[in-house]
């Protein structure tokens, strides 16, 4: 499942493009709108895990490493050691270190599906729950409880213990390109609103959807694997395996 974008036909080949507009219906972070769900949701209690995600947000350094590029922005947001140097004495996970068990030239071909991330979650120490998107009533609200416990819950000093990658469909959020992994930041429970750090910030900013909207984006099948998409829940607590 490659992490899709498409050249805009205005765009000549030596132009490049240069981001893209949220549709109508998605609230961009930095706007005012986005900045008053912010505060709302950090006063309602859904912004805990906000902060050590943005400490390590960052940009997919490929068109195809929006899974890769997730995971590792989550593990060092909940503080994993890799046990292996990145750079000098530093030990840090970026997308090199964090390939363990696969093939970085073959995710640059052909992006990563849903499993076989949470296959190299657990293979850089860390717990994962893969859960794929279904059309049961009950999945919703059970996804609806995972956001609001994770984007709450707070270990120790500020540090959160768990978080949560989305992949969806754009295109069924309306925006362009298909499959897409990104770490989700916040909830805000009475608008039903979550954010979603978009890891391509070179096309889309952060923003908040609404979580049906991204529910029913997650419920697309990926062609790859003839399944849904769905939503990893990764732990920072399960011991590292070599």
């Amino acid at each position: 499942m490659r992490c899709e974008f498409k050249a805009q036909a205005d765009a000549g080949p030596d132009q490049g493009r240069y981001k893209r507009t949220l549709p109508d219906e998605q609230i961009p972070f930095s706007a005012t709108q986005g900045r008053t769900v912010f505060q709302e949701a950090l006063t309602g209690g859904g912004m805990h895990s906000y902060f050590a995600l943005a400490e390590q947000f960052q940009t997919q350094a490929e068109p195809t490493y929006c899974g890769i590029s997730s995971l590792v922005m989550v593990l060092n947001a909940l503080q994993v050691d890799p046990k292996r140097r990145w750079k000098g004495v530093w030990r840090w996970f970026n997308e090199d270190v964090a390939d363990c068990c696969q093939q970085l030239v073959k995710i640059d071909k052909e992006g990563i599906t849903l499993d076989r991330l949470a296959e190299l979650g657990r293979c850089n120490g860390v717990d994962v729950v893969s859960v794929h998107a279904d059309a049961h009533a009950e999945s919703i609200e059970t996804f609806r409880r995972e956001v609001s416990r994770v984007t709450s819950r707070v270990v120790g000093d500020g540090v959160t213990g768990e978080a949560l990658i989305a992949s969806y469909s754009r295109a069924t959020l309306g925006q362009t390109g298909n499959g897409h992994f990104s770490p989700i930041g916040g909830y805000h429970a009475a608008q039903d609103l979550v954010l979603i750090m978009d890891v391509a910030r070179f096309k889309y900013p952060p923003h908040w959807v609404a979580l049906p909207a991204l529910w029913r984006a997650m419920q697309s099948v990926d062609a790859d694997t003839g399944l849904s998409r769905g939503y990893l829940l990764i732990r920072a607590n399960a011991p590292r395996t070599i």
